[in-house]
């Protein structure tokens, strides 16, 4: 069996520790691109595309030449290049965009260096169109995860993606049936998205595990591959979650123009998670049923477990709530809440992390952020229980609040430092956790 170990801070040696073949190590950079340009164009990307990604290529052969001694490719060098365009290998960094561009298409480039093909992206993978083969053991394994497990819904889509990665893996590696499944074929999917964190990895492998599983159950597969998927580890408690100051979360809010319909669906949406601590998941599937006005109380089933929670619908979030839904919510027979703003008005997909909302107004007030912190809305989230912690409020409460299914998630906070956060968003006697 094949143990692959990632840890935190040896993030950025990961690459260079995936097993690579000596014809691979040693290739040389002309050969890879025009070999990468011709597999660009069998895959349908445009011309102009394939010429903006020759152009990268050659800015980094030249700095190879300029670098190395030898003009071949290696992962070592892609790093270099990326620090001398001033692109960090950290998740997530306030990059151009042509920065990100450079990342992207050197990231492909990786990728057909080290596998031979381009790694889709998740947007991309989840329109493609699988084989009926496999699009049956997928449809299969949904069905499983929903009638014989239970799996919360916000189980199931995570895991159905990360499936979907790996049959379109299979598919791009000429395996057309899941009993062609090889040790060796999950020990080469698992280090071709070796690019991701720790913790993301190991929810992936633990998905295809799950997978594996259900496929030796139903006979689909001969033998156990489960003790087969490369292991990942991740230290409890290392990432240290991102907090807002309190003057940036105020300068957030203060920057939504609250006369324009958008603005007033902004609003109503950043308050939940500013307030309530809302999940993006649980405010996109928020419906009116949801919102019991008499018992000015908001309750959900929340997406990611599936446990109810009772949140208490204060006197500022349903003055938004109301001024959204009378002057600016499209006419809809919908039962969602928040629509999208433009034709069509539909609910947001099941996808949409709503990063854009809170980076259009983070910009417009020219918020700076530290570097290594998370800039989404689930940070909002994890400022309102920084603050109810440094409020000195127990964390069984705190762990309510969140809709925590394990207080050890809530535990993580108390790592957090971030001196006297003077105002708590939400009374924590308001609050049930079923």
């Amino acid at each position: 069996m094949v143990a692959m170990i990632f840890t935190c801070n040896k993030r950025r040696l990961i690459m260079n520790s995936i097993p690579v073949s000596e014809s691979q190590s040693f290739i040389g950079l002309d050969s890879l691109i025009t070999r990468g340009v011709k597999h660009l164009a069998s895959l349908g990307y445009r011309h102009g595309t394939i010429g903006n990604y020759q152009y990268i290529w050659k800015e980094f052969t030249q700095f190879t030449l300029e670098n190395s001694n030898e003009e071949t490719f290696s992962t070592d060098l892609v790093f270099q290049f990326l620090n001398s365009c001033g692109i960090s290998d950290r998740f997530e960094t306030n990059m151009t965009f042509r920065q990100r561009h450079i990342r992207n298409v050197m990231h492909a480039l990786t990728d057909f260096a080290l596998h031979g093909c381009f790694q889709r992206r998740s947007h991309v993978i989840e329109k493609t169109k699988l084989s009926d083969s496999m699009g049956k053991n997928l449809s299969g394994y949904e069905r499983f995860c929903r009638e014989q497990l239970w799996s919360p819904l916000g189980t199931v889509r995570s895991r159905k993606r990360d499936i979907t990665k790996f049959l379109h893996y299979l598919d791009s590696h000429d395996i057309k049936s899941v009993k062609e499944i090889q040790a060796s074929t999950l020990s080469r999917f698992v280090t071709s998205y070796a690019h991701l964190k720790p913790a993301t990895l190991a929810r992936l492998t633990s998905s295809i595990r799950s997978f594996l599983r259900y496929l030796h159950m139903t006979g689909s597969i001969d033998s156990n591959l489960v003790e087969n998927v490369p292991k990942i580890r991740v230290r409890w408690g290392e990432h240290i979650p991102s907090v807002w100051k309190s003057e940036d979360v105020d300068a957030l809010l203060a920057a939504v123009d609250r006369s324009s319909p958008c603005g007033k669906r902004d609003y109503a949406i950043l308050l939940l998670a500013v307030r309530l601590g809302m999940r993006v998941s649980d405010i996109r599937n928020l419906r009116f049923e949801n919102l019991l006005w008499e018992q000015a109380r908001i309750e959900i089933f929340q997406t990611k477990s599936s446990e109810l929670l009772a949140l208490p619908l204060t006197e500022e979030v349903g003055n938004a709530l109301i001024d959204y839904l009378r002057y600016g919510r499209p006419e809809s027979q919908r039962r969602r809440v928040f629509l999208r703003a433009n034709a069509p008005f539909e609910p947001f997909g099941q996808d949409n992390n709503l990063y854009y909302i809170i980076t259009r107004y983070r910009r417009k007030a020219a918020i700076k952020l530290p570097v290594q912190n998370r800039k989404g809305m689930h940070s909002l989230r994890h400022t309102l229980a920084s603050r109810l912690l440094e409020a000195d409020i127990p964390l069984e409460t705190i762990s309510g609040i969140m809709g925590h299914v394990s207080m050890d998630t809530t535990r993580i906070y108390t790592k957090v430092n971030i001196g006297a956060l003077q105002s708590v968003a939400i009374d924590p006697e308001e609050v049930t956790h079923a």
